[in-house]
């Protein structure tokens, strides 16, 4: 009964295809002068696209480790879609609440709001049992850029 309890860390991986893709949309309608969906959420210069990849479906969240090699500020935000997002345009209703916020300033510690962290950490094992990919929006402000951040979650299993 060993392998219930074992941990698990899922690293974000970046999904640079769907981030192309969704750039695409927007230099796309910048081009055409044309406006957005209504409610439609664009990727702004700092955001980019990450997925987890869920091998197991029953999780317990442990925590989050997330390394900012310089000061700066990371935003992960979770997407409540079910379909390849490639497939159809991520609206801002789809953005899920709260988001987990990290951030480091000089050489301290990295600091996050622990309650939200919390509960999107929980979201996600529920999340969990009913997909095996996660989509998540990242956006870096203050310093912080992708070559400079490793994010990963710790699950029980």
């Amino acid at each position: 009964m060993a392998s219930e309890t074992a941990e698990i860390e899922l690293f974000f991986t970046e999904d640079a295809q769907l981030t192309k893709c969704m750039r695409m949309r927007a230099h796309s309608l910048q081009q055409r002068n044309a406006r957005p969906q209504d409610g439609e959420k664009l990727l702004k210069a700092n955001e980019y696209i990450y997925r987890l990849d869920f091998g197991r479906q029953r999780l317990k969240f442990m925590q989050w480790k997330v390394g900012l090699k310089t000061p700066g500020k990371v935003v992960i935000t979770g997407t409540s879609q079910h379909w390849t997002p490639d497939l159809t345009n991520l609206m801002n209703r789809q953005l899920l609440d709260p988001s987990a916020i990290f951030w480091k300033t000089g050489q301290a510690d990295i600091e996050c709001n622990e309650a939200d962290a919390q509960e999107f950490g929980e979201r996600l094992c529920d999340l969990a049992k009913i997909r095996k990919v996660m989509y998540f929006v990242l956006s870096f402000a203050d310093g912080a850029e992708p070559a400079n951040v490793k994010c990963s979650v710790r699950f029980k299993a």
